[in-house]
Formats: C-alpha cells, sequence, structure tokens
C-alpha cells in the first residue's frame, strides 16, 4: 500500500452529473461515426479505466477492450518526460478500427508516443477519446474530448495522485502541501 499523499482534496471542477452528461455525449457521437463498425476501445491504464468503463457502455455498438499501461509520472505530480509502456496490448490491432482511451491529455508526450507505436501496428484506423485535455495542450490527435482543464492538478474518476482517490465520483483539485 503506499503512503497516503501530503496534502488535501479541494474544489470540485467537474461534477459527477456533469461527468455522466459528457460520457454519454461522446458515446452517442462514436456511435453516429463508427456505424456498423465494432471499435476496439484501448485504455490507458490505470487512470482511464473508470471513463473506459462508463464510455464502454454509452456506445451503442458491438466494441471490444484492451488496455496499455505506461508510466510517465510515477508517484510524482509531475511527468519525467520519459514515456514506458508497463504493459502491451493482448489484441492484435492490425486492420481493425482503435479508439485510443486516455484519462488527460497534459503535455502529449504520453499520446504522440502512443499514436506512433500503435500507427505501426497497421489499424484501419486510429482516433483518440480523451476525458480531459489541459488548457494549452495540443489538441489536433483528440478527435473526441471531454473537457478542457486548467493547469491545476486533479483527481478523480480514475485519476490518482500515488494510487489514492481513484474512487472519486467528480474530478477534483488535489492540492499538495
Amino acid at each position: 500500500m503506499h503512503a497516503a499523499p501530503q496534502g488535501s482534496i479541494g474544489r470540485v471542477v467537474i461534477a459527477a452529473d456533469d461527468l455522466a452528461a459528457r460520457v454519454s455525449e461522446l458515446g452517442a457521437r462514436i456511435t453516429t461515426d463508427y456505424r456498423g463498425r465494432s471499435p476496439l476501445l484501448v485504455g490507458v491504464l490505470k487512470g482511464a479505466f473508470v471513463f473506459m468503463s462508463d464510455l464502454g457502455r454509452a456506445i451503442d455498438l458491438p466494441v471490444e477492450l484492451d488496455f496499455m499501461a505506461v508510466s510517465s509520472y510515477g508517484e510524482s505530480t509531475k511527468s519525467s518526460g520519459v514515456v514506458r509502456i508497463v504493459k502491451d496490448l493482448e489484441t492484435d490491432i492490425k486492420g481493425r478500427d482503435v479508439i485510443l482511451v486516455e484519462d488527460i491529455v497534459d503535455s502529449g508526450l504520453t499520446l504522440r508516443y502512443l499514436r506512433s507505436l500503435l500507427g505501426d501496428r497497421n489499424p484501419a484506423s486510429l482516433e483518440v477519446c480523451a476525458l480531459l485535455v489541459r488548457e494549452g495542450a495540443n489538441t489536433g490527435d483528440v478527435k473526441y474530448f471531454g473537457f478542457p482543464i486548467p493547469p491545476d492538478f486533479v483527481v478523480g474518476y480514475g485519476l490518482d495522485v500515488a494510487e489514492h482517490y481513484r474512487e472519486l465520483d467528480s474530478i477534483r483539485v488535489f492540492e499538495p502541501e
């Protein structure tokens, strides 16, 4: 078990009802865009698992799920700038319609790395669905996104600090001591 992070939970940035409504909208849009196809949702662990679970249920098509785990943060609130694969896909994505599901696009480093890695595996299509996009981040690679987010460090709805607060039903600011 990880030691509790030094800090406190602050204000709500995105309420649970707003998250649910936006995920429903994203699911409807993906349903329309992928009509007649069966997209593979690739969740980036651990942060995207709550979002991807809700998104998968909001898409009115047969979907398949797989996961990757990457690390650029460790237990810090700042990215190390180095992306490493901790868990790779089990599914061959060649010829598949792939939607990469991210919790947050911050600097875009992880996203660029994953798009390149997955693109080299020759999917039929590769799009990105991110719950949160940091203000000022390059969103050119993100076709579907939920909310812009200010520079505050946030937790909840799958996002954590040192493995804590993923269970919160809203997105909240984490204020380090």
